[in-house]
């Protein structure tokens, strides 16, 4: 059943690597049609969804911090639909040409981008995530196979149908460029895959992330954690460092890119630090913090060092004091997850030094964790936060979706004509509309 299923994406993405832009976008046109249509069917199946996950946090079988990522009501619903309208004004990805040049007469060698093929989704809570996921491989032409959570289960299930019902009243593209799974037996089944599968990206808990990273041979993209650290320096203005340590923390504390770890440089405990630590009061966070650090923080409790490591996905934080930049820049290394951090400083020279060590995906200076995002950075939407350090990193757009092929074009060229004392191969820059230059010298192989 699962590799009918995968063998099914696979064809869908040999005829999706073919279609032109105007294809592509009539396409999502179609799937924002159909979702329009669907609001009520979507909107009632994400009612009940939402009523059992209410069960299930009584019954401490679900986080609340999960199940606050499950509404579809009202502007959310809006807010999906809004989003499907942004990825077709977006710049198609497939087909760009980054490199040219012409290594002999009429023999000219291209780059171009080009889809990955078959990605696997594997995501929990956030059903407007099938959407954003959708939208963004079928732009990017490859074909999609989707395992969202069972809290969102009946949700998913209705966005598909219509995504899919979308794609199919557009002649030329085949339906099965998106499909869904939906028990934990059928992803076991499709992590063995990897004949077919090209690559997987798994959205959740740390635990779900790194189950599927030992499960499968199939490329992974995606992050473990979002350990993400704001850095109060020395030189940190206090009302700045307020605002954006507040942001960070609790403009959406359920977030992946939400702060979870302040580092305060020991010369901005007495200083800075109480401005920050009323702000934090303000938005009701419950703070842990270092020996150094509590004097200044009322209320807040000494914290453990299993607090560095921690994604609360909640209005708590960990506050730790250190007596340099290089400190918070080893602090982060060791407990942070390469997703998210951020300086806070009115020094330039110690901004750059913090934003050239930092090994993260996302260095920010004077500015919230939380535009760690897709959408903010112009993406248009993304289907996932990578931490990895190969091929895309940072929030997943249209440019993570694809790759490129060599692409060499010639007129009955063989390598056999070329060598000492014949012809010479060369790498001349070679401008798209322009026609091959003359007859070159020859000469020794390059």
């Amino acid at each position: 059943m699962i590799e009918t299923i995968a063998r099914q994406a696979r064809a869908a993405a040999v005829e999706l690597a073919a279609l032109d832009t105007g294809t592509k976008n009539r396409a999502l046109a179609n799937v924002l049609a159909a979702l329009e249509a669907a609001r009520g069917a979507v909107q009632q199946a994400n009612a009940e969804d939402r009523k059992d996950a209410t069960r299930l946090i009584a019954q401490k079988q679900l986080s609340a911090a999960l199940a606050k990522r499950l509404d579809l009501s009202g502007e959310k619903y809006d807010a999906v639909l809004a989003g499907i309208r942004d990825v077709i004004q977006l710049p198609d990805p497939v087909g760009r040409v980054d490199y040219a040049r012409q290594l002999d007469d009429g023999l000219v060698l291209r780059r171009v981008s080009c889809p990955i093929g078959v990605i696997g989704v594997i995501f929990e809570a956030r059903p407007d995530a099938a959407v954003q996921i959708s939208t963004l491989t079928l732009k990017s032409a490859n074909a999609v196979i989707l395992k969202g959570g069972r809290e969102a289960e009946r949700t998913n299930r209705a966005l598909v149908q219509a995504i899919r019902e979308g794609i199919a009243r557009t002649p030329g593209v085949p339906p099965d460029a998106v499909q869904l799974i939906a028990t934990r037996e059928e992803v076991r089944e499709l992590l063995a895959l990897d004949e077919w599968i090209d690559l997987i990206i798994p959205r959740g808990s740390n635990e779900l992330v790194r189950s599927i990273q030992d499960a499968t041979r199939i490329p992974v993209l995606g992050h473990a954690d979002g350990i993400c650290a704001v850095y109060i320096d020395r030189a940190a203005d206090p009302a700045k460092a307020a605002r954006i340590v507040a942001d960070s923390k609790a403009q959406y504390p359920a977030v992946c890119n939400a702060a979870e770890t302040l580092i305060v440089h020991r010369d901005a405990l007495g200083r800075v630090l109480p401005s920050v630590a009323r702000a934090l009061a303000d938005a009701h966070v419950e703070v842990r913090a270092d020996a150094d650090a509590l004097p200044y923080l009322p209320g807040a409790r000494l914290a453990t060092e299993e607090d560095f490591r921690s994604e609360f996905l909640d209005l708590v934080i960990a506050v730790k004091t250190v007596r340099s930049l290089d400190e918070a820049v080893e602090h982060i290394h060791a407990h942070g997850s390469r997703h998210t951090d951020a300086i806070v400083t009115e020094d330039a020279a110690a901004a750059e030094r913090f934003l050239a060590r930092v090994d993260s995906a996302g260095v920010f200076h004077n500015a919230s964790t939380r535009f760690a995002d897709g959408f903010r950075y112009g993406l248009g939407a993304e289907v996932g936060i990578s931490t990895n350090k190969t091929h895309a990193r940072g929030p997943v757009g249209l440019e993570g979706l694809v790759i490129y092929k060599y692409r060499l074009e010639g007129d009955g060229h063989c390598v056999g004509d070329y060598g000492p004392g014949k012809r010479a191969l060369r790498a001349d820059p070679f401008e798209e509309g322009s026609k091959p230059g003359p007859q070159g010298a020859s000469g020794p192989l390059q």
